[in-house]
């Protein structure tokens, strides 16, 4: 559990002003209520609070990762992926216990916010990432803060329909709007509505198949026009954003003109595309470490076959992508990579073509403004909460640093100090 209600100072020997990309010593961080109160105050910092000090470490802003599922791998899967019969193996107690564990470990590696994008499981109608949030919100378990997005919004027959995602059988987990399963106008506005309802902070659409579903062709545009338009528009009126799994260019176009905020793998996008996205403001979490790094062997021959066509296309959109100036955000697509694992995905961003600075500003300072909370987290900065890492060494210069977290703490809460 955390340490107390943390300190009232972190000294260290550097920390990262990430809007100018300096590093910067000393490193003193008065903290109150669970947010920065200053930053090397110009006198000294009065009061009976605790005092830590770091050493030869550099302070940055709580990682984030904007697209997971907590619910599925983890312990127990080879490389941290699910079992194959996890959709009718796993009851919803199960579930949330193992979403526990991956909870802490991904805190623990520095990731302080993300965002649950959801599968399409037999629950009840139960929103399992829902009562994870609440449980670490009230204290009752250590985590991450989580943005839910409940059940995932597919069609018959579309990518994460567990009935071709699995290759069931009819009839042997069938599941209801409330679940996620959602065919026709009608039936997407009450899907959305039912998420919304019962406590999603955003929603999830499945826009085009998959790699990892015995479904369509990755590229097919799953829902029309006019059901992509009602997702976007009801959830909007309630203030909650859409983020769009969409792999097919058709598919990530249509997703864009209907106005849903953010496109999740991106990966067969055009230039066109990708310009048009530029154009809307449409975030790309690109998820691309999962390219090369995902246990392929491990899955069906045809969807080997899958893989193999679309994931060297996926790395040679992204660097397009970065260099046309998309707005691209963290995401791990964790358990497609293990769990804890989060900030492989930070060295892929490199690898592709980011910065060190502008990898790191992905999982800071972009993904808070996807989340719309650009004034709250994503800095070191008076004002904003106190989520704070420590990592050795300079991690402007070398991104595998955010891979060796010494220190976590979340809205001024100590969680992790090696």
């Amino acid at each position: 559990m955390p340490d107390g209600a943390g300190p009232s100072v972190l000294r260290a020997a550097r920390w990262l002003d990430i809007d100018t990309g300096e590093v910067r010593s000393p490193a003193v961080v008065a903290i109150e209520n669970g947010r920065i109160a200053a930053i090397n105050p110009a006198t000294p910092v009065d009061g009976d609070g605790v005092e830590v000090d770091l050493g030869d470490v550099t302070l940055l802003p709580g990682l984030m990762d904007m697209e997971l599922n907590l619910l599925i791998g983890g312990p127990g899967g080879p490389e941290g992926l699910p079992t194959p019969l996890h959709g009718v193996q796993d009851d919803p107690a199960y579930r949330t216990l193992r979403a526990a564990v991956n909870a802490r470990t991904t805190l623990e590696a520095g990731f302080t916010t993300v965002r649950n994008l959801g599968l399409m499981v037999k629950t009840g109608g139960y929103l399992l990432d829902v009562s994870l949030q609440r449980a670490i919100d009230q204290g009752w378990h250590v985590g991450p803060r989580i943005y839910p997005a409940g059940h995932a919004v597919t069609p018959y027959g579309g990518h994460l329909d567990p009935t071709v995602f699995q290759r069931l059988a009819p009839g042997i987990m069938p599941l209801s709007v409330a679940e996620g399963i959602a065919n026709g106008v009608p039936e997407v506005i009450a899907c959305v509505r039912y998420q919304i309802r019962h406590g999603a902070k955003l929603i999830k659409v499945s826009a085009s198949g998959g790699v990892m579903s015995h479904s369509t062709a990755p590229g097919a545009q799953q829902y029309s026009d006019a059901e992509f338009a009602a997702i976007a528009d009801e959830a909007h009126r309630a203030g909650v954003p859409v983020a769009a799994h969409a792999v097919g260019d058709t598919a990530i176009r249509a997703c864009i003109r209907a106005g849903i905020d953010c496109i999740e793998h991106g990966f067969l996008a055009s230039d066109e595309t990708l310009q048009m996205m530029i154009d809307h403001g449409t975030f790309l979490v690109s998820t691309t470490y999962l390219t090369e790094a995902m246990a392929i062997d491990r899955i069906a021959p045809e969807l080997r076959e899958k893989a193999s066509e679309v994931f060297p296309r996926a790395k040679a959109m992204l660097p397009r992508a970065i260099a046309a100036g998309v707005r691209i955000a963290c995401g791990s697509d964790a358990p497609a990579i293990a769990h804890g694992q989060n900030a492989k995905e930070l060295g892929a961003l490199v690898q592709r073509g980011m910065t060190p600075l502008q990898a790191l500003r992905a999982a800071t300072v972009t993904s808070a403004e996807l989340l719309g909370a650009e004034g709250d987290l994503g800095r070191l900065q008076p004002g904003y909460r106190a989520d704070i890492i420590a990592v050795p060494g300079d991690p402007t210069k070398d991104i595998t640093t955010t891979l060796d977290v010494r220190f976590v703490m979340k809205d001024g809460q100590v969680y992790k100090r090696s």
